[in-house]
């Protein structure tokens, strides 16, 4: 039979392991409630649809669409350069052109101005031979005037000698002829000198005439051609100052060409980069969603551990109390009985 000391030391056991047991029970209880929150956080999350960022095919078509943008200001960047080759190879020819012409106009000033030289030697040739031929008229007025004084000279003679024949009363001499052949001959000199004075004179007018329709026709056609030549210089003028404002305008647009793709070289490196921190961030920011889920996952492996753990002290805890029930039952009986 137990002594009331031992039922009184088991009766306050009983009453410590009731207590114990009950905390055990809380404890439970309050792991329970806290593994049911972290698996339904843990179902929210996985049950949450991660966005699947689309971050690198952004940037992978940004950049192709860059490299496509920058091929093109590259192709536009060689045609105008092809432009512009070729419009320099116009100016360079136009350039020639321009100056063969200014040559050849060059070389017509000076066969106009000696053109214009000889013209104004065949007019001065001209004064020079009216003068002479004045002189020569005068001559042949002079001349003319004493064949006239001869002859009366001479029929004069005849007349003296006429009448001293007469008067002397020796034979009579027929000088009739004489006088007469001497009148021709004189009269047909002077009609020849004069002829051949005026058809000498006839022909250096003729000349003179000629060469100066030659010059004045020579002397036209020159102005007609430096005036022909006035107007393609202007012409080429022209077409030099056009083609100097297409290449202006040529190497302007290659230029703003230039700037442009720079400008937009330099946008996309920013864009780029932004896009590149962008995606350096959503992958910061997916390690750290990473991590977080990570840390849930060991923080419920643990809860798992710790309520498994819990549960098996609690299932031989209550094994220990039903086989201490059984042994008190006994006692009880034992004592009752």
């Amino acid at each position: 039979m137990s002594s009331p000391n031992s039922k009184t030391k088991e009766k306050h056991e009983m009453i410590g392991l009731n207590d114990k047991f009950v905390q055990l029970i809380d404890t439970v209880k309050n792991l329970e409630n806290e593994k049911r929150k972290l698996d339904e956080k843990l179902k929210i999350l996985r049950s949450k649809e991660d966005y699947a960022g689309r971050v690198d095919d952004i940037v992978r078509q940004e950049k192709i669409e860059l490299e496509q943008q920058v091929e093109t200001l590259l192709r536009d960047q060689e045609k105008l350069k092809d432009e512009l080759s070729t419009k320099q190879e116009e100016v360079e020819d136009t350039k020639k052109r321009y100056e063969k012409e200014l040559s050849d106009r060059v070389e017509k000033e000076n066969n106009f101005v000696i053109t214009k030289k000889e013209v104004d030697e065949g007019h001065i040739t001209t004064v020079d031979l009216k003068l002479e031929l004045e002189d020569l008229l005068g001559k042949l007025e002079l001349l003319r005037a004493g064949f006239d004084e001869e002859i009366k000279e001479l029929e004069s003679q005849v007349q003296n000698e006429k009448r001293v024949i007469s008067d002397t009363n020796k034979r009579s001499l027929d000088l009739e002829p004489i006088i007469q052949s001497v009148e021709m001959k004189y009269s047909e000199m002077a009609v020849r000198a004069k002829e051949e004075a005026e058809q000498l004179n006839q022909k250096k007018m003729n000349d003179l005439v000629q060469t100066a329709g030659q010059r004045e026709q020579e002397l036209r056609d020159i102005k007609r051609d430096i005036a022909d030549q006035i107007r393609i210089i202007q012409k080429l003028k022209v077409e030099v100052e056009t083609l100097r404002r297409k290449e202006e305008s040529l190497r302007k647009a290659m230029e703003d060409a230039r700037q442009n793709s720079d400008h937009d070289m330099e946008k996309a490196r920013a864009d780029i980069a932004a896009l590149e921190n962008a995606l350096k961030d959503r992958k910061k920011e997916l390690a750290r969603h990473f991590r977080e889920h990570q840390e849930l996952l060991n923080i419920k492996l643990g809860l798992d551990i710790e309520i498994a753990t819990y549960r098996e002290l609690l299932e031989n805890e209550e094994q220990r109390m039903r086989h201490t029930m059984h042994l008190i039952g006994e006692n009880l009986s034992v004592i009752f009985s």
